[in-house]
């Protein structure tokens, strides 16, 4: 079996039809969700790019692998989904984005050649590289963001668009009035179409190369898909910029009793540059269109690749997962971008079509567990015919929802937020050790800890759906945050570091040493079999104790 590992960069797990939004139809995801099973509460560990990322493809909390923000690296050594699976037999690909860091120092100390091929998976997240291209080409006066070549600027050139950074100039611009570039770097131009043939677009050519993989790709393989949209820049090309209009834009979920005397960390988030601009309507009526007519053209061409499945006979065998990386405020709560954990951010769709019979009960069916994005992981490893490490992987299998058994699940998710890289964590005046937040959510109760000092945060799901009502404000509800810093207090315990050993190893290791002769604190040798103390008893061939005569 094949495995498509499809991620979509900041999509929100609200704006799919299968998911309930009203204007927003997406029948190419619909069709993988009837195909397959919805989960409906899958959170991701953290609701920040890189750090998402590194957690989906180690399988392990953030706090585990280390990679906290973008730009940290992953430590050189941690295990990844590639080499679990390649133990199995079957290879791991990439195409698209991964926002991995390479450890150059780690791979320095140990003497690994970047044009190795353990280099290159070290740099890779594990994976082999089909194509990589993280999709933020800025340039400014001091040069690139990414000094890396872009090899979806180079198609761009191939197809006759000039200059230096077509991705700027064209893919994510559009033209104003004066025939000047209207960068999408500004919310103001979310309304114009990108300058740019919709067939050459990142989405499209993404696709394209996902389908020359699988036509050449012979044996079993993974393929992580990795979508750069409907990540800003807010820009989408023509028929997509005009297909929804302000009549679209759903109401921004938040209250002005969010603003009084908030928690200090998300009071200091409320007056960064990206909540004060989509604090404002005008911003969130350009801005919301483009990202659905770019979720749109996302699911077109999802319908794209499902075909081609279809015609060359690969859907029976390949299965196929619909996730991201975390979620977008779009206004609510005050905020934009991601980074805290109202549902908007943290929360993210995870849909999976497996081709086999054993799934035949679930198709178009939703489960509703409590799902973490690092149980990928481990469903992969499965689902390939492995064995879960537990002592590396810390997600869980969801074969068992996918096939419909029984199984004993998780009480709480968790998810982590490192800001210490932020202007957020310079404002507030805490030491970067301990710029951390916490969620803990079990289903109805959310906390959330943050380091510094600072009180909790909790909401009730239950009672307060939106998450308006910060209840830890108060001292009625400590019975819950008790309860709830217990579940935390738990996890915080957990063996996340013993990866070199599994349960099953230190067990079967027990008594090795004596049965190879190492028997100390004995008082008569009665105390083991006796077949251990044979090589110690017998005649002594020779005497040294006697004195030479």
């Amino acid at each position: 079996m094949n495995i498509l590992f499809i991620m979509y960069d900041q999509l929100r797990f609200d704006y799919l039809s299968c998911a309930g939004h009203p204007h927003l139809h997406t029948p190419n995801f619909d069709r993988v969700a009837a195909m397959g099973l919805q989960f409906s509460q899958c959170y991701v560990q953290s609701p920040i790019c890189g750090a998402s990322r590194m957690s989906y493809y180690t399988g392990r909390y953030t706090s585990s692998h280390g990679a906290q923000w973008n730009g940290f690296p992953l430590r050189v050594g941690e295990v990844t989904l590639g080499d679990h699976l390649r133990k199995l037999g079957m290879h791991s690909w990439l195409i698209g984005k991964t926002h991995m860091k390479v450890d150059a120092d780690g791979m320095a100390r140990l003497g690994l050649a970047a044009d190795s091929i353990i280099g290159a998976r070290q740099a890779e997240c594990g994976f082999d590289a089909w194509i990589r291209d993280d999709g933020l080409w800025g340039q400014g006066p001091e040069g690139f963001y990414d000094a890396k070549r872009s090899p979806y600027n180079e198609y761009l050139k191939s197809k006759g668009y000039d200059g230096e950074n077509p991705w700027s100039d064209y893919a994510n611009s559009g033209i104003d009035a004066d025939g000047d570039m209207a960068s999408g770097w500004m919310f103001k131009n979310a309304d114009k179409p990108a300058n740019i043939r919709e067939e050459d677009s990142e989405t499209p050519w993404l696709t394209s190369e996902t389908i020359r993989f699988i036509d050449q790709a012979e044996g079993d393989w993974l393929a992580h898909v990795s979508y750069i949209k409907p990540h800003w820049p807010y820009i989408v090309p023509a028929p997509y910029h005009d297909m929804y209009g302000p009549q679209h834009v759903l109401p921004a979920k938040r209250a002005d009793r969010e603003r009084e005397e908030p928690h200090p960390v998300y009071g200091t988030f409320l007056s960064n540059k990206i909540a004060a601009a989509f604090q404002q309507d005008a911003v969130r009526e350009k801005v919301i269109p483009a990202y659905m007519g770019l979720i749109k053209q996302a699911d077109d061409q999802l319908g794209r690749l499902l075909d081609h499945l279809d015609e060359t006979g690969r859907m029976k065998d390949t299965m196929i997962v619909l996730c991201s990386d975390h979620g977008d405020y779009l206004g609510d709560h005050w905020l934009g971008e991601k980074d805290l954990f109202h549902e908007a951010s943290v929360k993210v769709p995870m849909i999976i079509y497996d081709p086999r019979s054993k799934a035949d009960s679930t198709r178009g069916t939703t489960c509703d567990a409590l799902v973490e994005s690092i149980d990928l992981a481990a469903t992969f490893i499965e689902a390939a015919g492995g064995e879960v490490p537990d002592h590396i992987v810390e997600g869980r299998s969801l074969m068992p929802w996918l096939e419909g058994r029984d199984t004993d699940w998780r009480e709480y998710v968790v998810s982590e937020y490192d800001y210490s890289a932020t202007p957020m964590c310079v404002a507030l005046g805490v030491a970067p050790k301990d710029a951390r937040l916490f969620m803990v959510f079990d289903g109805r109760w959310k906390l959330i800890h943050a380091e510094g000092g600072f009180r909790p945060m909790l909401f009730d799901l239950k009672t307060d759906p939106d998450e308006f009502d910060d209840l830890a404000k108060g001292a009625a509800h400590s019975t819950e945050i008790a309860r709830l810093y217990d579940m935390l207090a738990d996890w915080g315990r957990r063996c996340n570091q013993r990866v070199t050993r599994s349960d099953a190893d230190i067990v079967a290791s027990r008594g090795g040493s004596a049965k190879k002769g190492i028997l100390p604190f004995m008082v008569d040798g009665k105390e083991v079999p006796q077949e251990w103390t044979e090589k110690y008893r017998g005649p002594a061939r020779q005497n040294y104790t006697k004195k030479p005569q």
